[in-house]
């Protein structure tokens, strides 16, 4: 399996460049970092297209209040967490998260079809 990751920036309406992101897995208890990565100029976090990942509970913490003092503006969450089961044999997940100053909103789903950049996983 593996996960396809995006970030937005919805006060401005383009992909969020730069944001820090941190994926872990559920480990007896705790999470076990197995990645860290920045987005790319279109928001995504390559790195990750190609890593295979076992079914499990995971959570990626991206570094929103970073993000926004980079654009000189001030976060009211200053990390978003988004915990996510990785439960079947899906080829690709997808996590998306959009964010903004005062708000954030998630997506997470699977894709049939993925990005051309994914066409030789």
């Amino acid at each position: 399996m593996k996960i396809f990751t995006q970030v937005l920036d919805g006060t401005y309406g383009k992909s969020a460049v730069g944001v820090h992101a941190r994926l872990a897995r559920a480990d007896d208890g705790g999470w076990a970092t197995v990645a860290d990565a920045e987005t790319n100029q279109d928001g995504r976090i390559e790195e990750w297209d190609s890593r295979y990942m076992d079914r499990g509970l995971y959570r990626i913490v991206f570094d929103s209040d970073s993000y926004f003092a980079s654009l000189g503006a001030a976060a009211a969450y200053p990390e978003v967490v988004v915990i996510f089961r990785m439960q079947n044999d899906a080829r690709v997940f997808q996590v998306q998260v959009t964010l903004a100053p005062y708000s954030y909103s998630t997506y997470f789903g699977t894709m049939d079809t993925p990005p051309r950049a994914l066409a030789d996983i």
